[in-house]
């Protein structure tokens, strides 16, 4: 009897964790990716980031249900108009991997009372992505966006460029430190020296981007 005691009174202990994981893992929206679906910063455009972003939060045990947007922005080409990363995202609000809000609203996330940092902005993993003072320091994210969310010059090609040169991309710092025009910048820090791995690795990057659950 005292042993049948002992075991349910475990098994009662082990429930309430279980079921907080799972929450937490049901509640992520927002996620830096863990690996890139491309050859530096040629992510097969829009649609090719979209869809890694999805496969990563699926294998990650996120409802098939979200609608998952990177949060990139393009420039208008080919007859094709210019999107803003800052449009493309829904309107929050948005949660890590860990449960923790990052940011409530749009124009949260483009402010300074966001709660992005580097231990925040955690991949679909929950796990924190190396930043500056880490070997290798991964801490450049590609968004291809100024502070505001709006479109950047530096879209290496729409995100379908990963040749040496090719105009390079912007990024943002996800640990908020380092160099650059606006160092402490999540998405608009600076712009790389080009957009093959090479490149993106030489000033702190590793052709990784921010993902948002759009509904």
């Amino acid at each position: 009897m005292k042993k049948l005691l002992m075991a349910s009174f475990a098994l009662v202990l082990i429930a309430p964790t279980a079921q907080s994981v799972d929450a937490q893992a049901n509640q992520m929206t927002f996620f830096i990716t863990s690996t890139s679906p491309g050859k530096g910063a040629n992510l097969g455009g829009l649609a090719g980031a979209d869809a890694h972003c999805a496969a990563l939060a699926k294998a990650a045990g996120a409802p098939g249900t979200r609608v998952w947007r990177a949060y990139l922005s393009t420039t208008a080409a080919d007859g094709k108009p210019g999107v803003n990363a800052k449009d493309r995202i829904g309107s929050g609000p948005w949660f890590n991997a860990k449960g923790v809000q990052v940011a409530a609203s749009v124009a949260d996330l483009h402010s300074d009372t966001n709660k992005l940092s580097k231990e925040n902005s955690l991949n679909e993993k929950g796990e924190v992505n190396n930043g500056r003072g880490d070997t290798p320091n991964r801490h450049d994210i590609m968004t291809g966006s100024n502070l505001d969310g709006t479109a950047h010059t530096a879209t290496c090609g729409n995100w379908t460029n990963g040749a040496q040169g090719g105009g390079g991309a912007r990024v943002g710092h996800h640990d908020r430190q380092g160099g650059g025009d606006v160092p402490t910048s999540w998405n608009s820090a600076h712009s790389t020296p080009g957009c093959s791995i090479e490149e993106l690795r030489k000033v702190g990057g590793e052709g990784f981007f921010y993902c948002f659950a759009a509904k």
